[in-house]
């Protein structure tokens, strides 16, 4: 497929651009050319940005925002809500699954993002046995992807153990646990039959207290060198104490010494780290996985985005359990949590690029590209992955170009996405998906079943 695309305004790097040809060939970005005419394109409407990546979601989640906000324990916290997760965990089946997560999906792409990095750790029947087909979980979640028309990686879970050193998994896990011969037929399969344009897959750990040692080095070996590796890390103080207590080492600092981390790596929140953990983040390159709204609503702390991006550190967004799906909420809370944090006002931002939120937007998207190992958005030999904006709120009309990220994240309290493209192809219209009145019936059908 060929197809031309004019935008009046568009964001190219870190320039906007005027008058722009975007020419798009199989669903990559062959050549972009601004001051040029409108003359046999496709004419966008509204300004022109680079979709987002989400680079951390757990879709099944969904189907639980809001419903723990209630404090049945003064000493309230992400341990007390796990186990409310774990309730729900307990009930669903693999339809229900892809049902949230293909609702799920639609209301990413509306809110801007063109990619989804799936941290699926869901596998198996109630009792924790297997499927007869071990991968039909995961295959819920991708045909959710394909249906809607996001960009996936997904990342199936390693998750063997309950506690650091191997402790025996709780019953609570039971629907998650793999040994590693499970987990790399596992990978082996969900290998097969993918559009590598728009689907790949990377190597996830569950987190430090989840698997071993020798289970990480056997399949950091095993698997594509070229795949991405995503892990929860530092994300509360529990953790990092017991890390600690188990091993005489931080949880960053164990696996920099243990096993290593370079720039395929993600490590999703870190929340709880010090200075040197911090450099040796950003030497290594890896990706800092920030999930602003789900940190706050599970009260896990703020992460020093300040000194990342001092040391020339990445980091790009996710939003996680899905207390809300918002591409300029999540950019906003990144932003304010530091401005709390120092008690100063303009925090997140570089030499170069000193408005905030083009700063945090670029360097997001960026991020979120190497998170999933992927190039999507707007240069060339990219995925032609864009939104445009609807500026007919006022705070937008009127906008100069470098004043509109800044705008729809500090300014306005709806969301503008207007049209969405995923390789090309337009998935979202005037904000809306054609498969999303149908979704919201099958969904809501489906939680009243799940919930009643």
């Amino acid at each position: 497929m060929n197809q031309t695309y004019f935008a009046k305004q568009a964001l190219i790097g870190s320039v906007w651009q005027q008058d722009v040809k975007i020419h798009v060939v199989d669903g990559v970005i062959a050549m972009i050319t601004p001051n040029q005419s409108s003359d046999g394109c496709m004419v966008l409407e509204g300004p022109v940005l680079p979709g987002m990546v989400n680079l951390h979601s757990h879709a099944f989640q969904r189907a639980m925002a809001g419903l723990a906000e209630v404090c049945l324990d003064p000493k309230d916290s992400f341990w007390s809500w796990r186990d409310l997760m774990y309730g729900l965990v307990a009930k669903l089946n693999p339809e229900q699954v892809g049902q949230i997560a293909t609702y799920l999906y639609i209301e990413m792409l509306k809110a801007g993002y063109t990619q989804v990095a799936e941290f699926h750790y869901l596998h198996h029947q109630q009792s924790g046995q297997a499927y007869d087909n071990p991968a039909e979980m995961a295959l819920q979640v991708r045909q959710a992807a394909v249906d809607v028309g996001i960009g996936q990686t997904l990342l199936p879970v390693l998750y063997s153990h309950s506690g650091f050193g191997g402790q025996a998994p709780n019953p609570g896990q039971a629907r998650f646990i793999h040994d590693l011969d499970a987990y790399l037929r596992l990978q082996e399969q969900l290998g097969q039959n993918i559009n590598a344009l728009t689907h790949n897959q990377g190597l996830c750990f569950h987190s430090l207290r989840a698997v071993t040692k020798s289970q990480m080095e056997t399949a950091l070996t095993s698997l594509p060198q070229d795949w991405p590796v995503h892990i929860h890390i530092a994300e509360q103080m529990k953790e990092v104490n017991n890390c600690v207590a188990w091993s005489g080492q931080r949880p960053v600092e164990w696996l920099a010494n243990e096993v290593g981390f370079d720039a395929r790596w993600c490590l999703i929140h870190a929340t709880h780290v010090n200075e040197q953990e911090v450099q040796t983040i950003a030497k290594s390159q890896a990706v800092v996985g920030l999930c602003p709204s789900t940190e706050a609503n599970l009260g896990d702390g703020i992460f020093p985005i300040t000194d990342l991006v001092a040391q020339g550190g990445r980091l790009g967004i996710g939003s996680d359990s899905h207390v809300c799906v918002s591409v300029a909420e999540e950019l906003r809370l990144l932003e304010y949590g530091q401005r709390l944090r120092d008690q100063q006002r303009n925090r997140v931002y570089s030499g170069e690029q000193a408005s905030v939120g083009d700063f945090i937007y670029q360097t997001s998207v960026s991020g979120g590209n190497a998170a999933c190992n992927i190039k999507a958005g707007l240069h060339v030999g990219a995925r032609a992955d864009f939104i445009t904006l609807d500026t007919s709120h006022p705070l937008l009309e009127t906008a100069k170009p470098e004043q509109l990220i800044n705008r729809w994240t500090f300014g306005i309290n709806h969301n503008p996405v207007k049209d969405v493209f995923v390789a090309g192809e337009q998935v979202v219209s005037s904000g809306c998906h054609k498969l999303e009145a149908w979704a919201a019936g099958v969904l809501a059908s489906s939680l009243k079943q799940l919930l009643g």
